[in-house]
């Protein structure tokens, strides 16, 4: 303070400025990694434990910046209870396990790893900013395994083991396609610059082909519904319209130049005039889908408490498959109440967005990103019914992002746009900020 006057000082030179960039900067690695996973598709890459060496970074550089930020493990929402219990419970039966023990084990504290990065996104996304860069890291990853896999497939009729690991089945890489796609039309309708939004035409316009090349019927309902309230919320509430029409005629497109053998799993459902082996193969699916979610019922009766273990259900079928419905497989091999807990985190995710909605002073970024991230969870709870996907990491992600920006909008006054400078700097800034509506220099006494 000078001659009894506040001093005029910018936010961005307090002492607490960016104390956690370099753990934000691991966990950036870290969502790089798991989503475009260059160790299954790059020669080599597959010999360095990138994921190990991200996560090991990120949770180090938070350790080292404990208390000097904003939020703590106390401000955690109660989503992450949820699913920290989860886990919890996973490991307790992956202990008692009657089918394997070990690999239960094994696969649950792998699977862990989402609780790590699910908790450092809450703590070290602050701004607006930075949950913008994380989404922009997802979506353009998983942009560039749909131009990958199109371009390694070689003539393939479906995108079958077209690359390594998580994207190797086709319905796993549709289900992240499909949820990774709001995202992208977000950011193709939020730039102003020309060759950007080219950029996002073309990953859209290749990650639905890939899609469509995947023949995964559980993808393409999913699509379907993450579609249909993405053209409610940027078409008709955003009023453009004209995203209905391009919508119908790209989809017709893809549909006459791929989706011949989507068409031809899809009809083969019924079990009449079966002549392809494509066909047969598609029926002999959705036979054994429907058997194995019987097995599933049963094994939940016998075993309700804590389940046979993760990953445990091919073993215990004896069909060496997963049973093709997210919430029986948690249910099965997690237990009722895992699956309880499992149900209430993706529901706190419609409740923060419900919440985000309802606050009034938000700008139109926020919202655009708001509808995106709904569109993505409604996606995700419609394809689950169709899919295995209970230990997939991104619809984890999505609640996580709703999280965040729940905790943006819970600040007094135009808290979900705050500026990059306030995202840890003291709270009495922040509430000046909100109340005054300054845009630039902070007033510190």
């Amino acid at each position: 303070m000078a001659n009894g006057q506040p001093t005029l000082r910018s936010a961005s030179t307090a002492p607490q400025k960016e104390v956690l960039t370099g753990a934000f900067f691991w966990l950036s690695a870290f969502y790089l990694v798991y989503c475009a996973r260059p160790g299954d598709w790059i020669p080599g890459m597959k010999y360095i434990p990138l994921a190990k060496i991200t996560g090991i970074c990120a949770f180090l550089g938070l350790l080292v910046s404990l208390g000097k930020t904003r939020r703590g493990f106390k401000d955690l929402p109660r989503e992450a209870v949820y699913l920290i219990f989860m886990i919890v419970l996973l490991f307790a039966g992956a202990l008692l396990s009657p089918v394997w023990k070990g690999g239960a084990f094994f696969r649950t504290l792998d699977f862990s790893k989402v609780a790590v990065a699910w908790v450092l996104t809450f703590l070290l996304v602050t701004n607006f900013e930075r949950l913008r860069r994380i989404i922009f890291i997802q979506a353009g990853s998983v942009a560039v395994i749909g131009v990958v896999s199109i371009l390694k497939s070689r003539g393939s009729a479906r995108l079958e083991g077209i690359l390594g690991g998580i994207y190797s089945n086709p319905n796993d890489l549709a289900f992240a396609l499909v949820l990774s796609l709001p995202f992208c039309l977000a950011f193709l309708l939020e730039t102003k610059n020309g060759m950007r939004k080219i950029a996002w035409l073309v990953a859209i316009l290749m990650m639905s082909g890939a899609l469509f090349r995947t023949a995964s019927r559980g993808g393409f309902i999913t699509l379907l519904v993450a579609g249909t309230v993405c053209l409610w919320h940027f078409g008709v509430k955003g009023k453009r319209f004209y995203l209905i029409l391009a919508t119908g005629f790209v989809g017709l497109v893809l549909a006459l130049a791929f989706g011949g053998r989507l068409k031809d799993r899809f009809f083969a459902i019924s079990g009449e005039d079966i002549e392809s082996r494509t066909e047969q193969s598609a029926y002999g699916s959705f036979e054994e889908r429907r058997e194995l979610m019987v097995i599933a019922l049963n094994g939940i009766a016998h075993y309700p408490i804590l389940g046979i273990g993760a990953h445990n259900f091919p073993n215990y079928s004896g069909k060496w498959r997963d049973v093709h419905m997210t919430y029986l497989q948690m249910g099965v091999e997690g237990g009722v109440p895992a699956l309880v807990f499992y149900l209430l985190f993706f529901s706190s995710g419609f409740r923060n967005l419900r919440r985000i909605r309802k606050t009034k002073e938000l700008s139109s970024e926020v919202r655009l990103f708001a509808g995106a991230l709904h569109s993505s969870l409604v996606g995700f709870v419609v394809g689950a019914l169709f899919a295995p996907e209970a230990y997939q990491y991104f619809p984890y992600f999505t609640v996580a992002y709703t999280s965040v920006m729940m905790a943006l909008t819970q600040t007094k006054g135009q808290a979900a746009c705050l500026p990059s400078q306030l995202s840890n700097a003291p709270k009495r800034q922040v509430e000046a900020y909100a109340r005054n509506g300054r845009t630039s220099p902070v007033l510190v006494p």
